[in-house]
Parts: C-alpha cells; sequence; structure tokens
C-alpha cells in the first residue's frame, strides 16, 4: 500500500509517501503559518497532489485533534486560524482515498511503536522536548485520547506549584524548567551565545555550563518520575533532538531510577530512533490501518 504521509507544524510541512513502512522522497516546505489555516491546508492539497497513485492519505499536525472525525480542535498561536479546520473530510473529497489524521505526538508514538524504539512495546509514553514538552499515552497497542482527545499534555504536569509563567496561562509546569526552550533560557543568562541545546551541549566541558546542564536534567527527572508512577509503563520513549545527546541519554536513568518506588525500576528509558520520520510513519501506519 501507498500512502501520502504529511506531518503539518508551525514552522515545516514535511511530505513523503510510505511503502511498507519505508518512507521515499521526503520533502520539507515552510508552513504559511500568518497566512492562516486555510493557506495551510491549500499547501497540503498541493504537496499531496504532487504525488500520483497513492491509496491512503496519513497527516500528523500540530495541535489538538478528533482523530474520528479528523477536526482540529484546538491549535494555539504557532498556527493561527487553524482551529476547526476538517482536515479528514477536505482531503477525502478532493483526492478521494480514505485519510487518517493524528496529534503529532501521538503519531510519533505509533511510529516509535511500528518501526522504532518501542517496538514490540504495548505499554509505554512517548514524551518530545523541544520548546515545549509534548506527550502521548499508549496502552495495551492502543492510543489513549482521553475524553476530549487531548490527552498527554504533559508539558503541564504542575512540578513548581506559583513557579514560572506558562504560555498555558498557569504558573510552575513542567516544560518551564524541563523544556529545551528552558534549558537555553538559563545557559543563557551566562553567555547570550548558548542560543540553542546544541550550543549549551558543544561547551558541557565548562563546569558553569555543565551545572546548568546538570539542574535541567534533574528538572526532566521530575516529570518523568511522576509520569511513571502515575502509568506504570513497560518503556518511556524520549523524543526531540536534544535526548540523542549521549550525556543526557546515560544519565537520565541515573536521575530518575532511585526516585521510583522498587515495584516502577523495571521501566526502561529509550531515546527516539526514527527523528523527523516518526510522526509521518505512525501517520502513514493509521491511515493503512484504517478499515
Amino acid at each position: 500500500m501507498r500512502v501520502m504521509a504529511l506531518d503539518i507544524g508551525g514552522t515545516s510541512i514535511k511530505a513523503g509517501v510510505v511503502v511498507n513502512g519505508r518512507l521515499e522522497r521526503l520533502r520539507e516546505t515552510p508552513t504559511p503559518a500568518a497566512r492562516g489555516g486555510e493557506a495551510v491546508l491549500r499547501l497540503v492539497e498541493v504537496l499531496a497532489a504532487s504525488e500520483a497513485g497513492f491509496d491512503r492519505i496519513g497527516v500528523s499536525t500540530a495541535g489538538q485533534v478528533d482523530p474520528e472525525t479528523g477536526v482540529i480542535l484546538f491549535a494555539n498561536e504557532n498556527l493561527p486560524g487553524y482551529t476547526g479546520m476538517r482536515v479528514r473530510e477536505r482531503l477525502e473529497a478532493r483526492f478521494g482515498v480514505p485519510a487518517a489524521v493524528e496529534n503529532d505526538v501521538n503519531a510519533a508514538a505509533i511510529g516509535e511503536m511500528q518501526f522504532g524504539a518501542a517496538r514490540g512495546e504495548r505499554d509505554f509514553l512517548c514524551l518530545t522536548y523541544g520548546t515545549g514538552i509534548g506527550g502521548a499515552v499508549v496502552i495495551g497497542g492502543t492510543l489513549y485520547h482521553g475524553s476530549g482527545c487531548s490527552a498527554g499534555e504533559f508539558g503541564h504536569l504542575l512540578t513548581h506549584p506559583d513557579g514560572l509563567p506558562c504560555g498555558c496561562g498557569g504558573r510552575g509546569c513542567y516544560e518551564s524548567y524541563a523544556a529545551v526552550s528552558a534549558l537555553v533560557r538559563e545557559a543563557s543568562r551566562l553567555d547570550p551565545l548558548l542560543s540553542s541545546g546544541r550550543a549549551v551541549f558543544a561547551r558541557r566541558a565548562e563546569p558553569a555550563v555543565q551545572a546548568v546542564i546538570d539542574a535541567w536534567a534533574r528538572e526532566i527527572s521530575y516529570g518523568l518520575v511522576s509520569l511513571i508512577h502515575c502509568f506504570n509503563p513497560a518503556c518511556v520513549v524520549l523524543g526531540g533532538g536534544i535526548m540523542q545527546e549521549p550525556w543526557l541519554a546515560a544519565r537520565l536513568p541515573e536521575l530518575v531510577r532511585p526516585q521510583l518506588m522498587p515495584a516502577y525500576r523495571a521501566v526502561r528509558l529509550r531515546p527516539a530512533a526514527l527523528g523527523n520520520a516518526a510522526g509521518l510513519l505512525g501517520a502513514a501506519w493509521l491511515a493503512a490501518s484504517r478499515k
């Protein structure tokens, strides 16, 4: 089966064809977010129309999604005017093939379960660390969406009551302390040139920079410990480019396990394996699996 796979983000839209779990002809195009949701969907249609002979369409997208209807329930200011867009209905009408639409972290979790770091796992969590923190819950091999299709907002765990303000309107949220943006915020106080996670880790040999990284890694562990105690997963997949840093991959289990009750310490912490392809592959698998 040939599946047209698309990953819609606030910065770029990735598109490719997936055949038997293999991604072909991957392209990346800037998202016309400033022009609104209608312009975004028009570009999605153009990208899909540039490929011929696909049997299904799989869409991984930013925002909260109703996977049954393919409607965007909520999207933040990174995609203005995207809330309410009927993505599945529109693509099926335009191309005459079944489509599946899923939140990007949920789609990435499915990609990792079928082809990556969670292959063979039935009960696991997936978190992505970047500007914010996204999450997905897989129970018994099935995504858990919650009553309003928005389960997995792990970035808004309350880890610091009355702490830093968060974009959600609350204070003290996990992502305000443990996202990559939080690491950069603290590191840039030492040197404004430390403006990305990659730049920070490149200077890890400096004691002051290492101290900032150490404090940030502890913040990551606090949220993970709470989630592991809540869900008792067999595995936690950690996504985002920062999780490919060898030091961090080794350090996090050392920080997390001593904070867990003994019955939970068998949990496996694994860096995601599929990188930017995870959402595309997961969306394609969901589309191919539709009845």
